[in-house]
């Protein structure tokens, strides 16, 4: 709330840690880019949020001037938590760009002061665990609320048995590597899924493909024909356009489909908006500039949101097929597999040669039954096996 003002002072209101994502509870305030005294105009960067996923540059919502600070570097709060005091107008809130879903999500309750892989440590303590190789998860905490000091963690590491040469070299892991790690073991746990596997004949797809390519104009790659025909199966079956939230269900419009990224620093899935509306062409052009962004770190918090379903993609390495884990808070993933060639029964009996692609669909069961995860399955497959549907902009 606004604090009354005094002396004509002008009246001082609330920046709070802002939403940044359909799943987020808390954040890491990981640096500060304005400190007290300082006036900023809309649209300033005034700190940097880290959560499970990305960091994030928060803008001021409108000029104003930062009176004080009430999280520091380092600390971990709630979401909706006052941050700092300032002259300004509004509340920072949810990302501004972030797509939004047709149907409105409950607000997730806030986290206790522990909770699954989140540990409650200090900003020092942190450093000096992650300096000395201690694991935070194995130290006790002597601070309020089991909350561990930098004490505990000097201790824990004069404590550690010393690696014996037999063991090998321990390597520290990015910040962004271990949030991917805990990301994927939380979809793990809590996630009940099941499984859907089919195989489609790309032989038509990898022709058109070819004769695309050969006329000019942006690269298109198979990975994109099967962005594009989960993004028009999407159009089909609303109904898969789905995610779970808090005993309820999120209906998104837009066909947006995530695409994995490796790089340096783990998995990132950049989200393609509206892929079965897209033309495929533009579709190459806007997968292209994903990956890029994803591989040199350059990703925003609205470049990862949002989504029902994402596309993992090993076919390029020669993996013949794959069961990836679904990224919440989406509902279902597609593992993708190397084309292969073998030689199947045509309608007469006689052996033909076909080109196949091994279509892995990992599914939440609380979106999903059986009969919907095959329904969406033959939906790809058929788009990919009858391609030139694939160059339709609507379902």
């Amino acid at each position: 709330m606004p604090s009354s003002p005094a002396n004509n002072a002008p009246a001082l209101t609330d920046l709070v840690m802002p939403k940044l994502g359909l799943t987020m509870t808390e954040g890491v305030l990981a640096e500060w880019k304005a400190k007290p005294g300082d006036s900023v105009s809309a649209g300033t960067v005034i700190f940097v949020v880290e959560t499970d996923k990305i960091a994030n540059e928060v803008e001021a919502p409108s000029a104003g001037t930062i009176a004080e600070i009430l999280v520091q570097t380092g600390e971990t709060v709630p979401v909706g938590t006052p941050v700092a005091r300032w002259t300004g107008k509004g509340f920072i809130a949810d990302e501004a760009d972030a797509p939004r879903p047709a149907v409105e999500a409950p607000k997730p309750a806030p986290l206790p002061a522990s909770t699954g892989d989140r540990v409650r440590a200090t900003p020092l303590a942190r450093r000096i665990a992650k300096a000395q190789g201690v694991d935070l998860h194995a130290v006790a905490g002597s601070g309020p609320d089991g909350r561990i000091k930098a004490a505990d963690v000097e201790a824990a590491a004069k404590t550690a048995p010393a690696a014996s040469p037999t063991e090998g070299e321990r390597i520290a892991l990015s910040a962004k590597y271990l949030a991917m790690v805990r990301r994927v073991v939380a979809a793990k746990r809590d996630i009940p899924d099941f499984q859907v596997v089919r195989t489609a004949d790309v032989g038509a797809l990898l022709e058109l493909r070819r004769q695309l390519n050969a006329v000019g104009g942006p690269k298109v790659s198979v990975n994109d024909m099967v962005l594009k025909a989960v993004g028009r199966a999407l159009l089909s079956l609303p109904r898969a356009n789905r995610i779970w939230a808090e005993d309820a269900h999120i209906a998104f419009a837009a066909t947006d489909v995530g695409m994995v990224v490796n790089s340096e620093d783990g998995l990132f899935i950049p989200i393609l908006r509206d892929v079965g509306r897209l033309p495929l062409d533009r579709l190459a052009v806007d997968s292209a500039a994903a990956a890029a962004k994803a591989r040199e770190g350059r990703l925003a918090a609205g470049d990862i949101t949002g989504g029902a379903i994402s596309v993992s993609n090993l076919g390029m390495f020669g993996a013949k097929a794959l069961t990836p884990i679904i990224s919440p808070p989406q509902s279902a993933i597609l593992g993708i597999g190397a084309v292969e060639r073998l030689f199947r029964p045509d309608a007469e009996g006689k052996p033909a040669l076909r080109q196949e692609m091994t279509l892995t669909l990992s599914c939440d069961h609380r979106v999903y039954d059986g009969v919907l995860a095959a329904r969406l399955l033959q939906a790809v497959a058929e788009a990919l096996e009858a391609p030139h549907s694939l160059l339709l902009t609507e379902g």
